[in-house]
């Protein structure tokens, strides 16, 4: 494999010169410049970029860490931080720690030992580890958090709201008639959930409406969780739910069939997430649609200004959610249904 030397022998230049085309950290004449490609070229000569990193100080990468990567909220996610990257020219490492806080300190070390220049963080739910906060907080590269807040770092932080998208959610429920409103809640501790319980609780106190703790299950963000929950939160015979993210929605879909009950007919139901296996759901999927693009985006463009030294104090910014009403509340259906009476 060519090194630097074996270039500036080709080229008939020094080291330094080809050192200096290589990391643009020089003036070099365009004439030297095109001498110095022509002979990378032709011994198919690429740079060491773990010594070029370790020269410059900077890795041009950055960590990526997401919960779920089999989670389709995420891909969008990513596509968000990635086409940021790609605008200035970094490339990302992608992890993900199952929401397993052994797992994410083996990313986040391994990160740290790759020197990336900057970390894209959707926190595991739990405490993570003193000696690890540690290195972070001292020898660390500035970390953006991602969907999920953890104060124990200072961090920029971006986040959808989770309270405003559940209170939304909630209230057009109440405002169809419904009292006994279930909620089917994520994973206990982690920002989200206790974002939208709020949100939940809110809606109900705003109307007068009783907060029955029985009408309250916690899955994990996941398919089997969401329908085991939801076996259990059908016994309190709720006349409608809301569920705190799709892949929960299609557990409760799952269940609501295994008890022989129908959407809306029997139950009317509210999804957080607005997921593209929500475009096929019959009746349509009443969902909180959130930003899912610009919060890749957006968690990226901090790093990067974080990294350029653009901003010092910490940033916490909350992108806002769409609520898009469709069928499965019932009210589209009834409305149909009256077309057709009167045809």
């Amino acid at each position: 494999m060519a090194n630097i030397y074996d270039v500036a022998k080709r080229a008939r230049v020094s080291g330094a010169t080809v050192s200096a085309v290589v990391n643009n950290s020089s003036y070099v004449s365009p004439a030297l410049c095109e001498k110095v490609k022509s002979a990378m070229s032709e011994l198919h000569y690429s740079p060491n970029l773990l010594a070029r990193s370790l020269a410059l100080n900077k890795s041009h990468t950055i960590g990526v860490l997401i919960p779920d990567i089999a989670n389709p909220f995420y891909p969008e996610v990513v596509r968000g931080v990635e086409d940021k990257a790609t605008e200035v020219h970094y490339t990302m490492i992608l992890g993900s720690s199952d929401n397993q806080l052994a797992k994410e300190e083996v990313y986040l070390n391994l990160f740290l030992s790759k020197r990336v220049d900057g970390i894209v963080l959707v926190k595991a739910v739990g405490e993570m580890s003193a000696a690890l906060c540690e290195k972070i907080r001292y020898a660390g590269p500035p970390i953006v958090l991602m969907g999920r807040e953890y104060p124990h770092l200072q961090a920029d932080t971006v986040v959808g709201d989770d309270c405003g998208g559940a209170y939304a959610a909630v209230l057009h429920l109440i405002k169809l008639g419904h009292r006994r409103i279930g909620l089917l809640a994520g994973i206990p501790g982690a920002s989200t959930t206790v974002g939208r319980t709020q949100g939940y609780r809110k809606a109900l106190e705003s109307k007068g409406v009783r907060y029955d703790p029985a009408l309250v299950a916690h899955g994990d963000y996941a398919i089997q969780s969401g329908f085991k929950a939801s076996l259990r939160l059908l016994e309190q015979n709720p006349t409608a739910v809301f569920v705190a993210n799709d892949l929960m929605t299609i557990g409760f879909m799952k269940a609501l069939g295994n008890k022989g009950l129908r959407c809306p007919n029997d139950i009317a139901v509210v999804s957080y997430d607005d997921g593209i296996r929500n475009e096929v759901f019959l009746p349509k999927l009443t969902c909180v649609e959130q930003p899912k693009y610009m919060l890749g985006y957006r968690s990226a463009e901090l790093l990067f200004s974080r990294i350029l030294g653009k901003h010092k104090r910490p940033k916490f910014e909350v992108l806002k959610n769409r609520f898009r009403p469709r069928e499965s509340c019932g009210r589209m259906l009834s409305h149909r249904a009256s077309e057709a009476r009167d045809e």
